[in-house]
């Protein structure tokens, strides 16, 4: 068995499923990969099991039976990965906005570079790496990682990024049934639980490339928990302390 996995969550992703999974297996360095599925009505989770006569033994898949949630998906993708031997456990989207070709270098930043967390960071050092979005959502994105950052003072240029390689012991260490969040502030959560348990964090530059096919899954709900929720959060950590 290969030591690392990716795992995928999909909702409606026909278009780009099979395309991501023949590309990230198509890399130098060979992973396994996980869909996590939250029951598409477009037949994703059915592309996906033809492919897996392809891909025996590499391809799995998770059926949920509906969505509810980004961050539920990975926390029982999560779960199935430490029921494995995989010594580093990838987050990535569906859609092509995370390359996989830079998912040897968040590798190596764990293996080569002793981090236990790295992070596929947009916002590195104050420059911006993001292709195609419009100037209203590139602003929000920016300074929503700006504004956890100063809440939570996290050592974070991209504390919002979905693009992640965890060492086990990370998941093994972060209470997962704890994790509050399920849209996207479940990857602000992840990653100040990893910070207040002391973990090295490095982030590793990438060009974000917005998707061109699917539905984008933002939404205004997701928004609101990001910024409101991390107060919250801040403040819960200093009262346990």
């Amino acid at each position: 068995m290969r030591d690392a996995i990716v795992i995928i969550p999909t909702y409606n992703e026909i278009e780009n499923i099979e395309a991501i999974i023949k590309s990230v297996f198509s890399q130098d360095k060979a992973f396994d990969i996980l869909i996590v599925d939250d029951n598409s009505p477009d037949g994703t989770s059915k592309k996906v099991n033809q492919l897996q006569g392809e891909f025996a033994n590499q391809l799995h898949i998770l059926n949920r039976p509906k969505k509810t949630g980004l961050g539920t998906a990975y926390i029982e993708g999560f779960k199935w990965c430490l029921s494995k031997d995989y010594t580093y456990i990838f987050e990535m989207d569906a859609d092509f906005s995370h390359s996989p070709n830079d998912l040897i270098n968040l590798y190596n930043a764990c293996v080569n570079n002793g981090a236990d967390m790295s992070i596929g960071s947009r916002y590195i050092n104050n420059r911006v790496n993001v292709v195609n979005w419009d100037m209203k959502r590139l602003l929000m994105s920016y300074f929503a990682s700006k504004y956890v950052k100063f809440i939570t003072r996290m050592k974070i240029d991209d504390t919002t990024a979905g693009f992640v390689c965890y060492h086990r012991r990370v998941l093994e260490t972060i209470n997962l049934e704890k994790i509050k969040f399920v849209g996207y502030a479940f990857q602000i959560e992840m990653k100040f639980n990893a910070h207040l348990k002391k973990f090295k964090i490095i982030e590793v530059p990438i060009i974000f490339t917005d998707r061109t096919k699917g539905k984008s899954k933002m939404s205004g709900g997701i928004i609101s928990e990001a910024i409101f929720g991390v107060i919250n959060m801040k403040f819960k950590s200093l009262f346990k302390n």
